[in-house]
């Protein structure tokens, strides 16, 4: 009895790969559309930025506007002060001292503290 061979011509090819077509988009597709996200997020970020940039030098500009008003304000209440001193003195010792030569008002140049510091 002879060995079996192959039959001529071969036998049939055999298929034993899967043809399931590809998930999904191609890679640099998905490059592509993460690069666009990015970008569109970065910029918004630089809009931002410029946004709270800008509100901060309107804050600081209106803040300095409102400076001459403040220290008006001030002024108007040092004043008041002064004139009020000047009455309980007036009325304590009967005169008005000045320790400056003039009468001009100068503002202040110490600060009240308390006598009892605690340390």
């Amino acid at each position: 009895m002879g060995q079996d061979l192959p039959p001529t011509g071969g036998y049939a090819p055999i298929q034993y790969k899967r043809n399931l077509p590809a998930r999904g988009f191609r890679p640099a597709y998905y490059l592509v559309a993460v690069g666009a996200i990015m970008t569109y997020g970065f910029w918004k970020v630089g809009k931002g930025i410029r946004e709270h940039n800008e509100l901060g030098r309107e804050k600081m500009w209106g803040r300095i506007y409102l400076i001459p008003l403040l220290q008006a304000e001030e002024d108007r209440d040092q004043i008041r002060r002064y004139w009020a001193d000047q009455q309980r003195e007036k009325e304590l010792t009967g005169k008005v001292t000045s320790p400056y030569n003039t009468d001009r008002f100068v503002r202040p140049t110490f600060a009240m503290t308390p006598e009892k510091s605690q340390k």
